[in-house]
């Protein structure tokens, strides 16, 4: 697939989709339900075994609860004790750990008390995640439902928002007049490009909206509503119809009430000690943070012009990248972003576990797949593919994958084409690949590979692909939820092989709490192949493709890798800006 909150979901059965081969398609089955296959292995590891297995386990290890979903939703059966094990049909156990069976919650990241019903990924995520994730802090939690209680009294269908939306559309507003915290500002995000882009972009603005108490608001193109749960408890995260700014949408980095523009122009001034005065401030703002941006644009990332933006009631931005690595830059964030992520490689981890629920029909695509084809696997490894230049079946591409999972022990190599592995290497263990690519052909020839050829240490290696679209649609409504489910897949594997400069790569490897070996892009087609073929990221966070290259203590241009010591150039994009943990 390519680089890319509901509301309520659809109370109507969603439509069969046709069954494809096991050779990697979306299992026939109803949003929700497990598929047949997985039906018949719990009920015939019931019948033919629970009496045994009850009898034996209460012999040889403490009390525990038998947690069976009678909902079905896809759930498993999970066994919860001090050492959580699911048990499968073919009789073999696979350890969880207990956490990604309790909390789903996840430490508080998410709000108690929502209708499971209307999103049953929020709560039902942690059940298919051996990966129990990273711990948010005590001050995000705090912060998370102080954000929740400020979308709520300032969001649309209160009092507040209508007030703004008049003052806006009038045109009077000169700024925030009363003390910035008392009055209610929004911040407007653009959705625009691949779900991975859009996924990114929503996040940043997030952040940025919870460190200068803006309400999010999400652009409503491009099918947010129906691939992604509403986030916020009691209110909506959509923008709602009648916006006054109708062409919004189309605003660039020529558009006049651009930040950068109203910079290079003397509308905002910054030198004037601490803020402009709010007389002069306009009703509304335009941040321009795409490749696109210019230096004046980027000036964003400035403490002197973060004051002046602060007092600006309305924010709209637009960026296609993650920006967070930018916010870390701000001298006037540190504080606050160190109380929020101590673990400064975790931001995307936590902010995309907490904002992005698939909608009721994406999360079917998510848990038939999964049960059909993953579940019975001992380790699962997702390999993603993004294709760049003009060779979309690279036998180079493909060589330096298997060169790369094979030189990192995360797929077993092969023997010749007739050999048998011997008794001594035979080992009864089985890998689950999961291939994600625009194109069949890299899946095609990994699972050839496999079929015709013994394993050198007796595995048994299955190859998947849910889907191959042959080409990115942009906006497509189906495209655009089976991208989401691939990404949702892959964070549910248990190692990771993306390609550089890929946002669904990003995004997955975040969700999941993965840090990815990543294969580096060649110059050109013409590019001598890749050596190493892959390398271990330094962190799991995404890359910030288009950052600022200006320190604004010292007026002038610099490499913002060098500033903060956790803000660091990535491995796949060398210009861009990334987190990592602090320390290292």
């Amino acid at each position: 697939m390519g680089s890319g909150g509901a509301a309520a979901a659809a109370t109507a059965p969603q439509r069969k989709e046709k069954q494809r081969s096991a050779a990697g398609r979306w299992p026939e089955v109803e949003d929700g339900v497990a598929p047949a296959a997985a039906k018949r292995h719990v009920r015939r590891a019931w019948r033919c075994g629970v009496n045994v297995v009850l009898a034996a386990f209460v012999m040889v290890v403490p009390p525990m609860v038998i947690l069976l979903d009678a909902r079905g939703a896809g759930v498993p059966a999970v066994w919860i004790s001090s050492v959580n094990v699911f048990r499968r049909g073919d009789g073999s156990i696979l350890q969880w750990p207990a956490a990604a069976a309790r909390d789903k919650l996840l430490g508080g990241l998410l709000a108690d008390g929502l209708d499971e019903g209307s999103c049953h990924s929020r709560y039902q995520s942690a059940m298919y995640r051996r990966n129990a994730g990273r711990e948010p802090s005590p001050h995000l939690v705090s912060k998370l439902r102080r954000h929740e209680e400020l979308q709520r009294r300032c969001g649309p269908g209160t009092a507040a928002y209508s007030d703004a939306v008049e003052r806006l559309r009038s045109g009077k507003s000169g700024g925030i007049v009363s003390p910035p915290e008392a009055e209610c500002r929004y911040l407007v995000s653009i959705s625009y490009r691949g779900i991975g882009n859009r996924i990114l972009a929503a996040a940043s603005a997030f952040l940025y909206a919870m460190l200068t108490d803006r309400v999010l608001l999400v652009d409503p193109s491009n099918e947010m509503d129906e691939l992604f749960c509403e986030p916020f408890p009691g209110t909506t995260w959509l923008l709602p119809p009648g916006f006054p700014l109708a062409n919004y949408t189309s605003f660039s980095v020529d558009t006049a009430e651009s930040y950068g523009n109203m910079v290079k122009n003397k509308v905002i001034r910054t030198d004037a000690g601490d803020a402009a005065p709010t007389a002069q401030l306009p009703a509304f703002a335009y941040i321009h943070l795409d490749h696109t941006s210019t230096v004046e644009d980027k000036f964003f990332f400035c403490d002197e012009d973060q004051r002046a933006i602060r007092n600006i009631p309305w924010l709209v931005m637009r960026t296609d990248s993650y920006i967070v690595p930018g916010l870390f830059l701000v001298t006037g964030f540190q504080d606050e972003l160190d109380m929020l992520f101590p673990e400064t490689d975790t931001v995307f981890h936590h902010l995309g576990r907490y904002l992005f629920h698939p909608t009721n029909h994406v999360w079917g695509l998510v848990t038939r797949y999964y049960d059909a084809y993953l579940a019975t696997a001992q380790q699962r490894v997702g390999i993603q593919v993004r294709v760049f230049g003009s060779q979309p079946e690279s036998p180079k591409l493909l060589d330096q994958i298997t060169t790369c999972t094979q030189k990192e022990k995360l797929l077993p190599e092969v023997i010749a084409a007739g050999g048998v592995a011997s008794a001594a290497a035979r080992r009864q263990s089985s890998k689950a690949v999961l291939v994600t690519s625009l194109k069949s052909w890299y899946y095609e020839k990994i699972k050839s590979m496999y079929w015709e050829h013994a394993t050198a240490t007796g595995e048994a290696v299955s190859v998947h692909q849910p889907s191959h679209e042959e080409y990115q649609r942009f906006g497509a409504r189906s495209h655009d939820g089976k991208a989401w489910a691939e990404i949702y897949l892959l964070s549910l594997t248990d190692a990771l092989v993306t390609s550089g400069w890929s946002t669904f790569g990003y995004v997955a490897q975040g969700l999941g709490g993965l840090t990815p070996w990543v294969m580096h892009k060649p110059a050109n087609d013409t590019a001598a192949a890749a050596d190493p073929p892959c390398r271990r990221d330094v962190s799991m966070e995404p890359c910030f493709h288009a950052p600022p290259f200006y320190d604004c203590r010292l007026k002038r241009g610099a490499d913002t890798g060098k500033i903060v010591p956790h803000v660091r150039h990535c491995d796949d994009v060398q210009w861009g800006l990334k987190l990592v943990r602090r320390g290292e």
